[in-house]
C-alpha cells in the first residue's frame, strides 16, 4: 500500500477588508482575533474615528461556522460565521499566504494614500498578534508603530521588534492572558532585549475604548520611524 504524497498549488482567490474613517493624519492596519469578522472588528475602532484616521481591517482567509445552538435538528450552517488566520495544518503555506495578502492590502491602501503623509500603526488583537508580527518580520513594509493586544508574539519575530516602537496591551480579567502568561511574555521580550511599554485596563479579552483613545492621542508626525 502506498502513502499519499503532499503537493502545493498557488491559486487566486478573493479576500475581503473593511475600512473606517479617512486618512488625514494616520492609517491603522488592524488584524482581528480568532473567530471574528473584519466588519465587526473595524466597528470597534469607532472611538478613534475622529476624521483624521483610516482604519483598515483585513479579514482572515479561512472562514467557518461557529457552533450552532445545541439542538440536534439545527445544522452547523445555522451558527454565526467567524474567520481564522491559520491553524497548525500546512502552517508555513498559510503564513506565506498571509504575508502576501497583507502586503497586497498595504499596497492597495497606499496606492491612493501618500505614504509619507501619514503615520502607519499596525495593531494585532489575539490571534492577529502573531499574524502581524510574522508579516512585519518577513515583509519590507515600513511601519511607525506596532501594538500587540492580548496575543502571543512569535519567537521568530523578536529581532525585528527591536527596530520599531512596540506597545503591549492586556486586560486585567483576560482569561486568555492571565498574569502568569503576561509575565512570561514580558520575560520573553526582556530576554531578547526588545524595548516595549505595557498598557493595561480593567477588562477581559477585548478592545478597550480608553486605551484606543490613548493610542490615538499619541500620534504625532515627529514619531515616524521606519523598518
Amino acid at each position: 500500500m502506498t502513502t499519499p504524497h503532499e503537493h502545493h498549488l498557488t491559486v487566486t482567490r478573493t479576500a475581503r477588508y473593511y475600512t473606517l474613517g479617512v486618512p488625514q493624519r494616520s492609517v491603522w492596519i488592524v488584524a482581528h482575533g480568532y473567530g471574528e469578522l473584519a466588519a465587526d472588528f473595524a466597528a470597534r475602532f469607532a472611538p478613534v474615528d475622529d476624521g483624521t484616521r483610516l482604519i483598515v481591517a483585513p479579514e482572515a482567509l479561512s472562514r467557518f461556522y461557529h457552533a450552532a445552538p445545541s439542538a440536534s435538528s439545527v445544522p452547523p450552517s445555522a451558527g454565526t460565521v467567524g474567520a481564522s488566520w491559520m491553524t497548525r495544518e500546512d502552517r508555513q503555506s498559510e503564513i506565506a499566504d498571509q504575508i502576501g495578502y497583507l502586503d497586497a492590502v498595504h499596497e492597495a491602501i497606499f496606492a491612493r494614500v501618500p505614504r509619507d503623509s501619514v503615520r502607519l500603526t499596525v495593531l494585532g488583537f489575539s490571534q492577529g498578534v502573531a499574524t502581524v508580527c510574522r508579516w512585519l518580520t518577513r515583509s519590507r513594509t515600513r511601519v511607525d508603530r506596532l501594538v500587540c493586544w492580548a496575543g502571543v508574539i512569535p519567537d521568530d519575530s523578536l529581532a525585528v521588534l527591536k527596530t520599531l516602537p512596540l506597545t503591549v496591551v492586556s486586560g486585567s480579567r483576560d482569561i486568555f492572558a492571565p498574569p502568569e502568561r503576561v509575565a512570561q511574555a514580558e520575560a520573553q521580550l526582556a530576554g531578547a532585549n526588545v524595548p516595549y511599554r505595557r498598557l493595561g485596563f480593567a477588562g477581559g479579552h477585548r478592545l478597550d475604548d480608553d486605551v484606543l483613545r490613548a493610542l490615538a492621542a499619541e500620534e504625532t508626525p515627529e514619531q515616524r520611524v521606519g523598518i
